[in-house]
């Protein structure tokens, strides 16, 4: 019998290892924007054309390569970063495995231009299929240029699976953006299919933060700031209001990489309890310094998971860094008094405090309280009527019976229901003749608002209403990508949204059967939602929205209905054309026979 087991040909064996580090457009940004930090750059441009399909080109003016390394970096595990096992745990470069550009370089075509400062030409080399078919002198400045053109062009089936220029761009824009956070010195710039979309001078965090969301963040970011002999933490955390229904603007740093730690971003999410409702998300970029010892950053193909060798102190500590930066908030709000030298003019702040004014304010109730042994939470006695309670007390008198009171019989479709009685506020039992249906309000009404909205907007978009005050919505700019694609659906359910320029958008009206809100969580959370929409389910843009709105707006568990309101509900169900089940597909109620309930019970 013949032996079976032969080495996979390199270029087949290239494609297999790139697929773990170039997954789509924007993992050959991250790894592209790396080398360049590496490189020493001080000005880095990002050009992408077809939202990197078609092309991703990284420009620096780093150190660049000599003839022989621009030859030698497209070898799988070439590397300058390491020369024995000990240096992996001493790693404080971005790359460092030497897999990026032998990746790239085998499912993409390649052009490479770079040039060192003491040569007088550089080295042009253009690689396709993993193969150099070109490599010769060139006049470019100092400095690389690295062009990456058709990715996947070699495998169709792992282009297929690409989804739209609107998605993979705001994964670009995500990979960029988290870049941009990690090193505020260096001058970025993004242009997408030759338009400008970004350009973000050197300066500090907080001003590279601004240049990313906006002024509108310049007073309401707490800074975060702790040492110690084992790790340093700093950055930023948004106040408590600046808190989203998306997620997005979480960005965690570990020695300047990016990580993805849901351990950390719950420790975080600790600190702000009881500031924020429980379904925010609050706004950060936190930065970790610890011995590079301490850590093992090659647990990941795309280096974003870390390992730490002890994560409990390491949440202990960024957890008690967050509750400390919120405390001093809490206490001492940040006034900025070169922003209004008039503020200094103020008596309070002119005029001595004397002494007899120390002994007029020592006399107040309000002092005696805080400072009296145990007495923090006293509360002065005074003297009241006791007739004020008595209203407080009594009942009022119970509400004429409506006209549209269930205890005249609702007239129901199929099946006849001659009762509905609620369970757990969360369940609805609905009595027929001969069986009961066990009803899941939420599941009931996502079905029932579903195939309403559906219907609506079969024929003419959906009329709207407008809002008296309209609403501002300002994104992450990964967000606001997600939010050019989405627009004109939206605009068809009858939202009145415009553009205002730096991601940020004007909500003018909403859906004429959605209750107006004062602010902009309608669709903040009907962001979040699409983007965490079910990849498996290949459904239209218009039908995940739909999907999303049902869900927002359905009546949750735990929320008690009125007696017409449960009956309400049980009617337009069964009126449904798929009543049995919520837009997800889970059941929206399960019927129970009479004879059923006997064979349990023996009878």
């Amino acid at each position: 019998m013949a032996d079976v087991i032969t080495l996979l040909p390199e270029n087949i064996a290239n494609q297999i290892a790139a697929g773990e580090v170039i997954q789509r457009p924007a993992s050959a940004v991250k790894e592209l924007l790396e080398n360049a930090v590496d490189a020493g750059a001080t000005e880095i441009q990002l050009i992408v054309n077809d939202a990197g399909k078609t092309l991703v080109q990284v420009i620096d003016n780093g150190c660049g390569m000599s003839e022989t390394d621009a030859r030698m970096c497209f070898e799988r595990h070439a590397t300058s970063k390491i020369k024995t096992i000990e240096d992996l745990f001493h790693i404080r470069t971005m790359g460092f495995r030497g897999e990026a550009l032998a990746s790239i370089a085998a499912v993409s075509q390649v052009e490479l231009k770079t040039k060192r400062k003491e040569d007088a030409a550089g080295t042009y080399i253009e690689i396709e299929n993993s193969v150099v078919l070109r490599q010769e002198p060139v006049a470019v400045p100092d400095g690389t240029s690295i062009a990456m053109k058709n990715l996947f062009f070699n495998i169709p089936a792992r282009r297929n699976f690409l989804k739209s220029d609107a998605v993979e761009m705001r994964h670009i824009v995500e990979e960029f953006t988290r870049v941009g956070l990690a090193f505020p010195a260096i001058r970025f710039s993004l242009t997408a299919n030759h338009q400008p979309l970004y350009l973000l001078e050197p300066g500090s965090l907080k001003q590279r933060m601004l240049q990313l969301w906006g002024n509108s963040y310049q007073n309401k970011l707490i800074t975060i700031k702790e040492e110690t002999d084992y790790l340093n933490i700093y950055g930023f955390a948004g106040k408590p209001e600046t808190a989203k229904r998306t997620r997005g603007d979480q960005y965690f740093f570990v020695n300047r990489r990016y990580i993805k730690s849901p351990y950390l971003h719950h420790a975080i999410l600790s600190a702000y309890q009881d500031l924020i409702p429980a379904d925010s998300h609050p706004l950060y970029v936190l930065f970790l310094e610890i011995d590079p010892s301490q850590i093992d950053v090659n647990v990941h193909p795309a280096k974003q998971e870390i390992k730490f060798e002890d994560e409990k102190i390491i949440y202990a500590f960024v957890q008690a860094a967050v509750r400390h930066a919120l405390a001093q908030f809490s206490i001492t709000p940040s006034l900025d008094f070169d922003l209004d030298p008039a503020i200094q003019q103020l008596p309070a702040i002119q005029q001595p405090f004397t002494d007899d004014k120390r002994k007029e304010a020592e006399a107040g109730a309000i002092f005696r309280t805080f400072t009296q042994k145990h007495q923090a939470h006293f509360i002065e006695k005074h003297k009241m009527d006791p007739s004020v309670w008595k209203n407080f007390y009594e009942k009022p008198a119970p509400a004429p019976e409506s006209a549209s009171s269930p205890s005249e019989r609702l007239e129901f479709p199929s099946p006849e229901i001659f009762s509905v009685f609620p369970l757990h506020n969360t369940y609805l039992i609905a009595q027929t003749a001969n069986s009961f249906f066990l009803i899941h309000q939420q599941a009931a009404h996502e079905r029932i608002l579903y195939e309403k909205m559906k219907q609506a907007g079969k024929q003419n978009p959906i009329p709207s209403q407008r809002t008296l005050f309209p609403a501002t919505l300002e994104l992450s700019p990964a967000d606001a990508a997600v939010m050019e694609e989405i627009i004109p659906e939206l605009q068809w359910l009858g939202f009145l949204i415009e553009p205002f320029g730096n991601n940020t958008y004007i909500i003018q009206g909403v859906p004429g059967d959605i209750t107006p809100n004062p602010d902009n969580s309608v669709i903040e959370i009907l962001l979040e939602q699409y983007k965490h929409f079910n990849p498996d389910i290949k459904v239209s843009v218009k039908e995940k929205l739909i999907r999303s709105l049902a869900r927002q707006h359905a009546v949750k568990g735990g929320t008690k209905l009125s007696e017409n309101e449960m009956y309400k509900l049980v009617q337009d169900l069964f009126r449904c054309e798929t009543p049995a089940f919520a837009p997800d597909g889970k059941p929206a109620y399960i019927e129970f026979s009479k004879d059923q309930l006997e064979a349990m019970f023996g009878r």
